[in-house]
């Protein structure tokens, strides 16, 4: 399903969206195409992109095509996903160590769908964290990897 989602292959393509992506949640989908668990993501992310056209931009990242964004957001696990709106990173409260971004799949559509909204509203009001609608059982665990200390 990654070939329905349009993919940035540079790092000026991921800075142009991110300044240019306004009034709407821009989603980077951090990971590699050929990844099974990336696939997997891939397929959620397409069919709820329709759905939410009014609130969110979704594009794909290779974590190999732009190591710059890699290194900055430490994606040591993929597939990561990293919010923004207005140009300005959105963070979410999971309940896990880190707020930057998700790590792993959405378990159902309608958790990615209630994610985006609860973003797209707090970010509306000026807030730059969140708490997650997400269960906490349906929200992957994983331990913290800090590369190049």
């Amino acid at each position: 399903m990654s070939f329905l989602l349009p993919k940035l292959t540079c790092k000026r393509e991921v800075d142009q969206a991110i300044k240019s992506v306004a009034e709407k949640v821009l989603v980077l989908r951090f990971g590699r195409d050929n990844d099974a668990v990336c696939l997997q993501l891939d397929d959620i992310l397409a069919k709820t992109a329709h759905d939410l056209s009014k609130m969110a931009v979704i594009y794909l990242v290779d974590v190999n095509s732009v190591p710059v964004y890699t290194q900055y957001f430490d994606i040591s696990y993929i597939p990561s996903t990293v919010f923004f709106f207005n140009g300005q990173h959105m963070k979410v409260d999971y309940g896990s160590p880190d707020h930057t971004k998700f790590v792993g799949s959405f378990k159902t559509k309608q958790d990615f769908i209630d994610l985006i909204e609860v973003i797209y509203r707090g970010a509306m009001r000026g807030k730059l964290i969140v708490r997650s609608p997400i269960d906490p059982n349906n929200i992957p665990k994983y331990d913290l990897l800090y590369q190049g200390i």
